[in-house]
């Protein structure tokens, strides 16, 4: 095999022979100083490049940071709206007058109501905001119609009746108010 490839070598001679650089000048003739020129500009424009991608991905780490930072809370509140639900529901079981209460149901009436107090205040101091939208115009973007009231009392497509509260999370949706919405009497229609 070797002296098959000794004797292909033989049959090329050394004009036959093309160099890199006889390739590269085909394309034009450039003086040293052109093409250091050239060379120069185009490692310019690959700095360029290479900053401006560096930048690029330096605000959108920034941005991540940001974003992780303002709604990073978001799956935890959405956990936490159920059972501060359930505690305000059996607040709102509970009578209004206390008086011939015992005493051991009224402290837990109490600490309930401070419970709910707590809870909603550092949800307000994070951003949670509660959606209680009765007497709005409903709003698809933050109100799940679950059905529809007739009535002559309030403005077809106003909400009249919330079912649960909703919460927002700055901007975010956490859960949408379940409410229902009025709708104009069968007499309205005639």
């Amino acid at each position: 095999e070797d002296s098959q490839a000794e004797e292909a070598n033989a049959d090329i001679s050394d004009e036959d022979i093309v160099s890199l650089d006889d390739v590269m000048d085909d394309e034009e003739e450039l003086s040293p100083f052109e093409a250091l020129e050239k060379e120069r500009d185009g490692i310019k424009d690959q700095l360029y490049r290479a900053a401006a991608e560096m930048e690029n991905t330096k605000r959108r780490a920034q941005r991540d940071v940001e974003q992780a930072n303002k709604y990073g809370a978001l799956g935890f509140m959405r956990d936490l709206t159920t059972p501060l639900d359930n505690m305000q529901r059996a607040l709102d079981t509970a009578p209004t007058d206390r008086d011939g209460l015992d005493e051991t149901y009224k402290n837990i009436l109490i600490g309930l109501e401070m419970t709910v107090q707590e809870v909603t205040k550092i949800m307000e101091k994070h951003g949670v905001k509660v959606i209680s939208p009765t007497g709005e115009k409903f709003d698809y973007n933050l109100h799940q119609a679950m059905f529809e009231v007739p009535t002559d009392d309030a403005e077809p497509g106003t909400v009249v009746t919330v079912a649960q509260s909703g919460y927002v999370l700055h901007d975010r949706l956490i859960r949408p108010a379940m409410v229902g919405v009025a709708k104009a009497t069968d007499s309205d229609k005639s």
